[in-house]
């Protein structure tokens, strides 16, 4: 809702474009699909809570008609467009923010119901053509999306409606199986969600304000029943690791790992509860350290280390504080500190009555080494690949990481992890996708394919079982190395989302 005086999200959008006038091509495309992504999904969400003479509709439809003026005037075109799980407009892929995840969701839901894979935007539309549009897909006639699709034409086609121009879904391979969009779909809600209520709880710590331990509660739940009914599509979704989000990104990722790797070693869902409050505020105490040290990217002086050190006595602290403390497991508080200690004790802080690492602060350890060392960050611009880093931690004994606990993570992540770009000796490039579900065949994962051999990008590119064979003894494909996604100019998070 608009507050009084003040422009609305959309209209601040249209004024923003407005004062882009030397911004062109895909940068002025990008924001400017920002803003009319929000104001599409702004006038339908206020279509559905007010009737259409209220004030916040016709201001809300003011916005879009402002936001869609613009694009068509500064590109000559404005065409959005759905493919998969992704949403295009002028052909320029947008990419999932967690910030924009609801508007994203509910077009592509709504889109889909409807059976539209493109709307073009034909010539600039009037208030009525907007409010025909999606007065019918919000209202849909029809038992399944192609006789609601062919019912949008018609209405369009009646009510004499020439601005838009629309064509049907074209489903991809991958979206035929519904479980599986159905189960990525709930994963992608569920990280959401995870990555918001973090980011809220360490904004409180750092204002020292009371965090909100009851909806942290629920999203640690979330995340252990996602985990148990359908793994493969929460793991998959860490290889966001969204840079600018970093701090809140890579906490519900380490409770993700943590989870996953707890569950492979036989815990029971309880224990998998109290592991994931623990791995999620495993750094709480980095909330107390100054940003700017923690978002340094030069060499940090002797005073800048001692106080990043010390985040494992405020992480501890912190959790003390909170207002609903008794809701934390003392096994919370002993992750918290001991996730740096390495399994010798030579790590960080240096305890005094400490002989071993708890078991739950090897978990979290291991995880949150894989996870900040395959991670973009301000001192780390060039992430290693998942790969390097499993093999770092095996073989590498001053890491620190329990070999017990690696052996899982490895047997968990196979010896290419999710996410892992790779060159295949049939010159083709993948992602790998998932593990292979044979332990015989780690080596082998899922990968999906997203160049050809002749260097063509592939989106989203084909699912395929590196176990494959042509004949016996011999595999259609093989990983020959692994390599960079940024040489080639892909991001490997945009296959997952």
């Amino acid at each position: 809702m608009t507050t009084p005086g003040r422009p609305s999200i959309a209209m601040r959008g249209s004024m923003a474009l407005a004062a882009m006038p030397g911004v062109t091509g895909e940068a002025y495309v990008r924001v400017a699909s920002r803003a009319f992504i929000l104001a599409f999904y702004g006038t339908m969400r206020n279509l559905r809570l007010y009737p259409f003479e209220n004030a916040v509709v016709q201001q809300s439809l003011q916005d879009l008609l402002l936001i869609t003026n613009e694009l068509l005037r500064r590109e000559s075109e404005c065409e959005f467009r759905v493919a998969g799980e992704f949403i295009f407009v002028n052909n320029t892929r947008l990419r999932l923010d967690l910030d924009n995840y609801s508007s994203f969701s509910a077009l592509l839901t709504q889109f889909r119901q409807n059976g539209v894979g493109t709307l073009r935007v034909l010539s600039a539309p009037a208030t009525r053509d907007w409010t025909v549009l999606l007065g019918y897909m919000m209202n849909p006639q029809g038992t399944d999306a192609i006789e609601r699709f062919g019912g949008l034409r018609t209405r369009l086609d009646e009510t004499n409606v020439a601005a838009f121009e629309i064509a049907p879904l074209v489903e991809s391979d991958e979206e035929q199986g519904g479980e599986q969009v159905e189960a990525k779909e709930k994963a992608k809600r569920t990280y959401a969600r995870s990555v918001s209520a973090t980011k809220e709880v360490i904004n409180s710590v750092r204002m020292g304000q009371s965090a909100n331990i009851k909806k942290i509660k629920r999203v640690v739940q979330g995340i252990v029943d996602q985990i148990l009914a359908d793994e493969t599509s929460l793991v998959g979704l860490t290889t966001i690791r969204d840079y600018d989000d970093y701090t809140f990104t890579h906490s519900v990722n380490v409770c993700i790992f943590s989870i996953a790797l707890g569950r492979r070693l036989a815990l029971t869902r309880l224990q998998l509860y109290d592991l994931g409050m623990a791995a999620l505020f495993h750094d709480i105490g980095k909330a107390r350290v100054p940003a700017e040290i923690i978002n340094k990217a030069d060499v940090l002086t002797d005073e800048e280390w001692r106080a990043i050190a010390s985040h494992p006595w405020h992480g501890v602290l912190a959790l003390f504080s909170v207002k609903d403390q008794h809701e934390f497991p003392y096994r919370s508080m002993l992750v918290a500190f001991q996730h740096h200690m390495k399994r010798d004790l030579t790590g960080y802080p240096r305890g005094l009555r400490t002989k071993e690492m708890m078991f739950y602060s090897k978990i979290v350890a291991c995880a949150d080494g894989f996870d900040a060392a395959t991670s973009r960050r301000s001192y780390q611009t060039v992430p290693m690949a998942p790969s390097s880093v499993l093999a770092e931690m095996r073989d590498n004994p001053r890491r620190g990481i329990d070999p017990v606990v690696v052996k899982a993570f490895i047997n968990l992540l196979g010896i290419y992890p999710v996410g892992t770009f790779v060159v295949l000796d049939t010159f083709e490039l993948g992602i790998v996708h998932a593990v292979n579900p044979d332990p015989e065949l780690l080596s082998r994962p899922m990968v999906r394919i997203v160049s050809d051999d002749l260097g063509n990008v592939q989106f989203p590119g084909t699912v395929v079982n590196l176990a494959d064979r042509t004949e016996p003894g011999v595999f259609a494909r093989t990983i020959i190395k692994t390599a960079d996604p940024d040489r080639y100019g892909i991001r490997v998070g945009d296959y997952f989302v």
